[in-house]
């Protein structure tokens, strides 16, 4: 299926690895231009050489830590000008990394998990909004997380950031109706990711095998999928695609669970 997107500009932050990677991609393959940021050089590096073999035309690497506001600041100018001032997508794929049950956390993992997983969204959407106003289409895509949907206790912070996002994206769809931006969040269930597989070491399970993770996850979180299997990122970064394209023309407002099967919440 052709998405609509050759040619069109696409940021992915957080697109140096797992389901950001996957997006990215996802975007490379139909032949958009992909600007990706993350924090580590090495690794932003690695991401641009594969996605220009993957097809894109002009891939554009970028160093950043979205928590600091100016240097997200610098970022969107430096694409601005790199990109004539258009850009067609921007695609939020950061997440906080605090564990930890409710009655343990303590105000600074609470504060963490918030600025990594949240304002580092609204930074960004913030940053980018006078490019995607002035293109002639733009899309949004946030991640959040099924786990807002089937809590587990030992993600206390973290699932309420993501709630925070699914909020927040809801709001901003409603504000950015009437400039026919859309803006949509994904809910990713248990997803082969490297977090996914160091969590599942850290308990004695050496696997990346998505039927041996799903069925840890069913015994750790009691939270099996309909599907036997975890997902792939490459399925995440489908439906993400799919959302940040022309294709997708009159969905916004929309939380898009990609988990395998849960229930209709």
């Amino acid at each position: 299926m052709d998405l609509g997107l050759a040619d069109a500009a696409a940021v992915v932050v957080g697109g140096t690895r797992g389901m950001g990677l996957a997006t990215a991609r996802c975007l490379a393959e139909e032949e958009a231009r992909v600007a990706v940021v993350g924090r580590s050089e090495a690794a932003v590096t690695a991401a641009a050489q594969d996605l220009t073999e993957r097809g894109s035309p002009a891939v554009i690497g970028l160093v950043a830590d979205v928590r600091d506001a100016a240097r997200v600041a610098s970022v969107f100018a430096e694409l601005d000008r790199r990109w004539n001032g258009q850009l067609n997508v921007l695609v939020n794929a950061v997440g906080p990394n605090v564990q930890g049950s409710f009655e343990i956390l303590t105000d600074d993992q609470w504060y963490e998990a918030v600025d990594d997983g949240v304002l580092s969204m609204v930074r960004c959407v913030r940053a980018a909004l006078p490019m995607l106003r002035r293109a002639e289409w733009g899309r949004i895509v946030n991640f959040s997380a099924q786990s807002t949907q089937r809590q587990s206790v030992s993600l206390a912070a973290y699932t309420a950031a993501k709630a925070m996002v699914t909020s927040a994206s809801k709001n901003l769809s409603l504000l950015l109706a009437r400039d026919e931006i859309l803006v949509n969040v994904v809910s990713p269930g248990t997803v082969v990711t490297p977090a996914l597989v160091g969590w599942a070491a850290s308990v004695g399970v050496e696997s990346e095998d998505p039927y041996r993770l799903m069925e840890l996850i069913a015994t750790e979180y009691g939270h099996a999928a309909q599907l036997p299997r975890a997902g792939r990122p490459a399925e995440i970064g489908a439906v993400v695609a799919f959302l940040a394209s022309r294709r997708n023309s009159y969905m916004t407002g929309a939380n898009v669970n990609v988990d395998g099967g849960s229930d209709f919440t």
